[in-house]
C-alpha cells in the first residue's frame, strides 16, 4: 500500500473504533479486528489488492442490518459517505461496497450478486470468526442479547429457510450451529481459509458432543 492508502487504512480504524464503541459483543471493533487480521494472513496467499481486502474487512460490519431493523442499506451508505470523506477512489469505493453488500450468510440460500478474489478473501475471514471458541462465544453472546434460550430439544434446526426467515428466527441458539456455522466449512473460498476452517469446525463438533452429554446428565 502506499503512504496514502496507510493513511486511509488507519482512519477508517479510528471510524471504525468510534462508531462500533456500543457494538454488541459479538458484532464489536474486537470482531473486526480479528476479521481484519484474518483477512490480511488469507490475502498472503492470495493475487489480491489489499488496500481494498483492508478497507472491505474494517467496514464489512459497519451497521449490521440485524441492529438496524434489517435495513441493508445503512451500512453501505455509512461505509460511502467515510470512504467519500477521505477522497477514495470512486472504482475503490464501489469495490468495498459490493464486498459489504455480498459477505452476509444471510441463511446460505442466496447468491452472491458480485463477484472478486477481495471479497472471496474478506467473506472468508469474517466467516473464520464464526467458526470454533470465538464462533462459540459469539453466537451464545448474540442469542442472549436476543434473549433466545440454549436449547429447546422441541424446536428443530431449518436448514431450507429462506432470507427473510433466517432474519426473522427466534429458534435456540444451538440451531444456529446446524442453521450457518457448521455449515461454514464447506463454503470456504479459499484454500488458506479451509485449513483453518477444518480445525475450528472439529472444535465445535467435539463442543456439541459435550453439549448434549451435560443436557442428559451422563458427563
Amino acid at each position: 500500500m502506499t503512504l496514502q492508502q496507510l493513511e486511509i487504512t488507519q482512519n477508517t480504524i479510528a471510524f471504525v473504533k468510534e462508531t462500533l464503541k456500543n457494538a454488541e459483543g459479538g458484532h464489536d471493533w474486537f470482531h473486526i479486528q480479528r476479521v481484519y487480521n484474518n483477512a490480511n494472513m488469507i490475502a498472503k496467499g492470495e493475487n489480491a489488492d489489499n488496500y481494498v481486502v483492508a478497507l472491505g474487512a474494517l467496514l464489512h460490519d459497519i451497521a449490521d442490518s440485524k441492529f438496524h431493523n434489517g435495513d441493508e442499506t445503512v451500512g453501505p451508505k455509512l461505509a460511502k459517505d467515510f470512504l467519500q470523506s477521505q477522497q477514495v477512489s470512486a472504482e475503490v469505493i464501489n469495490h468495498v461496497i459490493k464486498i459489504i453488500e455480498n459477505i452476509s450468510f444471510k441463511g446460505g440460500n442466496v447468491n452472491r450478486q458480485f463477484s472478486s478474489i477481495e471479497l472471496d478473501i474478506v467473506q472468508d475471514a469474517d466467516r473464520l470468526d464464526a467458526l470454533g471458541a470465538i464462533g462459540i462465544a459469539r453466537t451464545f453472546n448474540y442469542g442472549g442479547y436476543k434473549g433466545r434460550g440454549l436449547y429447546d430439544p422441541e424446536i428443530k434446526p431449518n436448514l431450507n429457510m429462506t432470507k427473510e426467515e433466517y432474519k426473522a428466527s427466534n429458534a435456540p441458539t444451538i440451531n444456529h450451529f446446524y442453521e450457518k456455522l457448521l455449515l461454514l466449512k464447506d463454503r470456504m473460498n479459499t484454500e488458506t481459509a479451509k485449513k483453518i476452517a477444518n480445525k475450528r469446525h472439529e472444535f465445535m463438533e467435539l463442543y456439541l458432543d459435550q453439549f448434549y452429554k451435560e443436557w442428559h446428565g451422563e458427563a
